[in-house]
Order: C-alpha cells, then structure tokens, then sequence
C-alpha cells in the first residue's frame, strides 16, 4: 500500500475535493510542483491552470483553478483557489468567448487597468483551455 497524504481544494464558493492523494501536481507561480507525502513545508501562489491528483491506485483526477495558495504541509496539502472547477466540467465555448473578448479588449485597452484585467481574463481563458486540451489527450489514451 502506497503512502497518502489528506488533500483540500476548496473555492471560494465550495470544496471541490477532500480526500486521500499519492500525489498532488500544480502550477505554481515559480514553476510545476509534484507533491508526494511527507513534502517539506511550502506556501506558495498557484498560477491559473491545472490540478492533477493521483488517488491511491494511480486513478488521476483533473481540477482547474483559477490561481491561488497551495500550503504544503508533511501529510497534508491545501489548495485555497478564487475558482475552482473539475477539470470535466469547464465549458469550452465559455473559455474561447472570454478569449477573444479579453483579446478585443487588450488591442482597445483606454487605461492601465483596463488592460491588465484584459491580460489576467486572457491567462484565465487559456488556461482553462490548455486544460480541457490536457482532459482530452488522457481521455484518448485511456
């Protein structure tokens, strides 16, 4: 039997998982994280994209989230996310209009703000897409 560790992702309108993981793989803000029980002590900013946890049994589940914190402690990881969405239930027509919204935007930006929102909708948008593009590579290798 392999070693587990408790892991959380929770949103700020719910938690989306809670349960037993051999392994927990994210994005962080200074690069890609592969967790495995007994993980020395981190804090770190996620950056939005995705959040693949092995389950006992090597079963992988899918999340997207939206950005965040990930606290990394020896037997338990946590993931606090604004938005956090099962990988298998984005809406891919919803991320490619927020897309090119966020592009029109970005080429008619008025102010400094304007455009940095217009950028982190952008990042959002592609990220969610490169996860759904993720999703359906292992849906066809399975």
């Amino acid at each position: 039997m392999a070693m587990t560790m408790h892991v959380d992702i929770v949103s700020a309108e719910e938690e989306i998982f809670s349960g037993s993981a051999e392994m927990v793989f994210a994005s962080g803000v200074m690069g890609e994280l592969g967790i495995l029980p007994r993980h020395a002590p981190l804090l770190t900013q996620l950056k939005p994209g995705e959040v693949r946890i092995r389950k006992e049994g090597g079963e992988e589940e899918m999340y997207y989230v939206s950005g965040g914190m990930l606290e990394i402690q020896p037997h338990v990881v946590t993931i606090l996310a604004d938005t956090a969405v099962r990988a298998k239930d984005l809406d891919e027509k919803a991320a490619i209009e927020a897309k090119e919204r966020a592009e029109r935007e970005l080429a008619n930006k008025t102010s400094e703000f304007e455009y940095a929102k217009a950028q982190a909708e952008l990042a959002e948008a592609v990220a969610q897409l490169q996860a759904i593009k993720k999703l359906r590579e292992r849906a066809g290798r399975s």
